[in-house]
């Protein structure tokens, strides 16, 4: 089945509702589904809307410039997408794999809905487990001397592949101001630690020098504040004075994997709303 998806965002007032399901049920669609939020605060209207596009008037490739119309009256923010389409993703990694693993054999499997066209690297190690899966691996050694040469060359590689999402699998890299500014909020970083909590390098080691109760991950979109992008998704699992640094990293590890496969899911889903430095999930 093809179904269209609405992301929208706009100030809360009344008739928003009623003019969105108008839009979709007069033009011959019916509603799969209406996911909405009203942020009081900032009296922010926010909404996820699938629909089916059998029986639909409008052809898919003129319902944005269509919407347009709703869209000005309430001055929204929005976005269009297709529930057939296949977001085409690229994964960079370093030395720790499991994340990596983790998504490779999630998007094989059909789990996650999307296209791996490549896999970038500042090490050898990952070569591997890419070749396995079918998938181009390019190693980029990246230092501070080269860094902006290194990232001309991968930012070159995913114009290339036309890559539409960078899902940062423990990359230990920072990438630049410019990097992110050309795929805002469609870089996913998995940091292990419950954010805000340990930003930055080492967070297991003082987690565990702090003697903390509960460790965690986080995923969240890549701004060009390290570790202060909006959050996607989070999970903690409990530890104790009985564990050791091994033990906490083991079990983060497991943690990092799901959390990051969530926000990846539910991002290729069209799924998450980004506003205000935070993010709105319609899962």
């Amino acid at each position: 089945m093809q179904n269209a998806i609405l992301l929208v965002s706009c100030p809360d007032r009344k008739g928003l509702v009623k003019e969105i399901s108008s839009f979709i049920a007069d033009n011959g669609g019916n509603i799969v589904s209406f996911d909405q939020h009203i942020d009081e605060q900032t009296k922010t209207f926010l909404a996820r809307v699938e629909w089916s596009l059998e029986d639909f008037k409008i052809p898919r490739e003129k319902i944005e410039n269509e919407f347009k119309k709703v869209a000005q009256k309430f001055s929204m923010n929005f976005q269009i997408s297709f529930s057939d389409y296949v977001k085409k993703v690229a994964i960079f990694v370093s030395k720790q794999e499991h994340c990596f693993y983790d998504l490779m054999h999630r998007f094989y499997s059909g789990e996650l809905k999307g296209e791996v066209k490549l896999v970038i690297s500042n090490h050898e190690k990952a070569r591997k487990t890419a070749e396995f899966f079918g998938v181009p691996f390019y190693h980029i050694p990246k230092t501070k001397e080269n860094k902006l040469e290194a990232e001309k060359r991968e930012l070159e590689l995913l114009k290339e592949y036309g890559v539409e999402l960078v899902v940062l699998a423990r990359y230990m890299q920072i990438l630049s101001p410019k990097f992110v500014k050309e795929y805002e909020n469609k870089i996913i970083n998995i940091h292990h630690s419950f954010l805000p909590a340990f930003p930055g390098a080492k967070p297991y080691e003082r987690a565990f020098g702090k003697g903390v109760k509960i460790i965690g991950a986080t995923a969240h979109y890549v701004t060009e504040e390290l570790d202060e992008g909006p959050i996607i998704e989070q999970d903690v699992v409990r530890v104790s004075h009985k564990d050791s640094l091994e033990d906490f990293i083991r079990k983060g590890k497991d943690i990092e994997k799901v959390v990051l496969a969530r926000a990846v899911k539910w991002h290729l889903e069209d799924k998450i709303l980004v506003y205000n430095g935070k993010t709105v999930v319609f899962e």
